[in-house]
């Protein structure tokens, strides 16, 4: 079962976030087993690297407004190769501040859902959703239809 780790800066504070990515949390665990890491907000980028930067294990895929967009089928075929190549896959949501160009430079793959900014509380929900489509879609199954 592949590890999938999620590096998130700050908390889900409304109760609908924390909802929903229990939901895809619990449809995930048939595919792989995922450990979501809340870590504090600090005063500055720098010290928030520091708290994520040992905790990027295996491929690393940093959320940046400026990083790459894929379609679903693309972020699928991915994690397909990830898989294939016995890769835990840690995704890295910064805080509402950004992120550090050291993680940045970490990355594996830095990637956009799009060119416009969300909360990061809702991108934890957009992110583990578009894990869980990837999956569904590398099993043939039609959820992502």
């Amino acid at each position: 079962m592949q590890k999938i780790n999620i590096v998130c800066v700050g908390k889900l504070k409304e109760r609908f976030f924390a909802d929903a990515c229990a939901e895809y949390l619990k449809r995930l665990s048939c595919f792989a087993a995922v450990k979501v890491e809340e870590l504090p907000e600090r005063r500055t980028l720098a010290e928030e690297a520091e708290l994520i930067l040992p905790r990027m294990r295996g491929a690393a895929v940093v959320l940046a407004v400026e990083g790459k967009g894929l379609s679903s089928e693309a972020l699928a075929e991915t994690m397909k190769g990830y898989a294939a190549a016995g890769k835990e896959v840690t995704f890295v949501i910064g805080s509402s501040c950004g992120l550090d160009a050291r993680v940045k430079e970490r990355a594996d793959l830095l990637l956009s859902f799009s060119a416009m900014t969300f909360p990061h509380q809702l991108m934890r929900v957009i992110l583990l959703e578009q894990v869980y489509r990837a999956f569904m879609i590398n099993a043939g199954r039609e959820y992502h239809k």
